[in-house]
């Protein structure tokens, strides 16, 4: 009888147990973004004004990922700036859609 799967799902539960405290505040945040998402998106009030708030926090959750879990932050400054351009290049034309 094998064990690898033991080893491989204690080795996950003991890498989220000494995970660091920022990426457990990158991920509560990353959650809360994805519950008020969920939450706004039954709003069918004003869905203009409810597809662009849901735009921007997509953008926030991207930006909050690509710097954090991907390690951008460590990259060259000319990466950092045309991710964040593209982004809201993106975020921009999609509202110009949307709108």
């Amino acid at each position: 009888m094998r064990l690898d799967l033991v080893v491989v799902v204690s080795d996950a539960l003991l890498n989220f147990l000494v995970m660091e405290k920022k990426n457990i505040y990158t991920l509560t945040a990353l959650a809360i973004l994805t519950i008020v998402t969920a939450s706004l998106s039954n709003n069918s009030d004003a869905i203009k004004y409810v597809a662009i708030l849901i735009l921007l926090f997509s953008a926030m959750k991207f930006i909050l990922v690509a710097f954090q879990f991907m390690e951008l932050k460590k990259a060259n400054n000319l990466w950092k700036t045309l991710l964040v351009m593209l982004l809201f290049i993106f975020v921009g034309a999609v509202s110009l859609i949307v709108s």
